[in-house]
């Protein structure tokens, strides 16, 4: 059997390939929207992929099975869940396609391939046992999706924090513990294979281990440990869930209805001087800077977003643009094709043109009209006038555990739909730890009309001078 785990840094998503040596044939589980990744790598192995699977309907990123079923592979999905939770482009299509529930599987060469029904992350969420026939008669191991992480499971407050349904939070929580209940009887040697690592925006915990086993989990796994009774771990999971990136809805609604089919990553062209300043000009555009945040605030094109090329990237794109928007990147050139990547694995696939940070060197010193970002230490806010205002763009369980006097707490992925809560009437002091979360938030803030300065300092010194004084 051939085994390969493929890992995207910034979305901390796990692909696995599956394949038989004897035949010649591969499968990709949870694969992501970029699929020519999986097939290049399948023909270095001498494999051709014959059939590709999703656990689930995925919130944190479009997933490649649509475009393996272009491509003529046979796909399988989950048919667990209410009606609510099918992959809707499938149903009556000409793709070849099975939909699987539980205890279904299906053969690549000697390799089986067995559904498990692992709902509470999602209703209709499937893992997958992964059996060697060649040497075995029973799983070496399970590809559990977002159902068990190492160190963590896959969060079931989703549904309603990210796909807007009400009441549904704890009993997902407990239909969780149910399949929690399941994965104990496990056999403690079977390798568990997660779809997600540290980073991930699925839980609260995520190891960066790239893989483990069920004894070891059951062991030192402290979702696991605290489901000594229901009610333990409800109150355990729901507890400290991070705020979920603005884009998961339309990741899942994108996943249910079918991705778009573009051909592949968007072809961008180099922009020219006089088209920089038109850009502000033009409806639903927006200019997406990928420079770190002290040259963006050194100078910028006025109204543009921040969003540093690092591990943050996909998810700061997907809380501040939308599907709507036309993308105009400040990106180095070396770097363009990966923020396109970035951009199109989550959906954002109108770029139309991208600029140098040495074109807007050249544009600043032609005249070109440019914008600069206040940056102030956390001894700004000691005496703050009745028309200033602190904003902590941490997530909300930092804020509870300690925060500024009088400050109001939005995340920073969630400010889009709170835009309306902030007050447009005060000048905002923003802050996070110590400055990379704010500063996206500051740009964004920004961009639409705030009054703004970005805090570039430590949190945790200054409460403890706060705390001492």
């Amino acid at each position: 059997m051939y085994f390969k785990q493929f890992f995207d840094e910034k979305l901390a998503q796990y692909a696995y390939m599956v394949g038989c040596q004897a035949n010649g044939t591969a499968v990709i589980i949870d694969p992501m929207r970029d699929i020519d990744q999986y097939i290049d790598h399948a023909a270095k192995q001498g494999l051709t992929i014959t059939a590709a699977v999703d656990t689930h309907i995925h919130a944190d990123y479009i997933s490649g099975l649509r475009e393996f079923a272009e491509r003529g592979v046979k796909v399988y999905a989950s048919d667990e869940g209410d009606k609510d939770w099918k992959y809707e482009w499938l149903i009556d299509s000409d793709y070849d396609y099975e939909f699987m529930t539980d205890g279904d599987e299906f053969k690549i060469g000697n390799i089986t391939i067995k559904a498990w029904h692992t709902p509470g992350h999602t209703p209709e969420h499937l893992s997958y046992f992964v059996t060697d026939g060649a040497a075995a008669d029973e799983p070496m191991g399970v590809a559990t999706g977002d159902f068990v992480f190492v160190g963590d499971v896959g969060r079931p407050d989703l549904l309603e924090s990210a796909a807007g349904q009400q009441d549904v939070m704890e009993p997902s929580a407990r239909t969780l513990f149910g399949t929690v209940e399941q994965f104990k009887k496990l056999p403690e040697y079977m390798q568990v294979w997660p779809g997600h690592g540290a980073g991930s925006a699925c839980g609260k915990a995520l190891g960066a281990i790239p893989e483990s086993t069920v004894g070891y989990e059951l062991k030192y796994n402290n979702s696991l440990k605290s489901a000594s009774s229901e009610d333990s771990f409800v109150d355990f999971i729901l507890e400290g869930q991070p705020e979920p990136p603005l884009y998961f809805a339309r990741m899942k609604r994108d996943n249910k209805i079918g991705p778009a089919l573009i051909g592949g990553l968007p072809s961008v062209n180099r922009m020219n001087l006089n088209q920089i300043g038109k850009i502000a000009e033009k409806d639903n555009a927006v200019v997406l800077d990928t420079r770190e945040r002290s040259d963006y605030a050194a100078g910028h094109i006025p109204g543009a977003l921040l969003s540093p090329l690092n591990k943050q990237f996909n998810t700061v794109a997907g809380s501040y643009i939308t599907e709507d928007e036309d993308i105009y990147l400040v990106v180095e050139e070396h770097q363009l094709e990966e923020a396109i990547r970035d951009l199109y694995r989550i959906g954002l696939d109108r770029v139309k043109g991208y600029i140098t940070a040495r074109d807007l060197l050249l544009y600043k010193e032609q005249g070109g009209k440019m914008d600069t970002l206040e940056i102030v230490g956390f001894d700004a806010v000691d005496n703050l006038g009745s028309d200033e205002l602190v904003l902590d763009v941490r997530k909300a369980s930092e804020y509870d555990q300690k925060h500024i006097e009088n400050a109001i707490n939005f995340a920073h992925t969630r400010l889009l739909p709170n835009k309306e809560n902030i007050p447009a009437d005060k000048k905002l002091y923003v802050h996070c730890m110590t400055g990379g979360r704010s500063a996206v938030a500051s740009a964004f803030l920004k961009k639409n009309g705030f009054d703004v300065a970005l805090i570039e300092d430590s949190f945790e010194e200054y409460m403890s001078k706060v705390a001492s004084s």
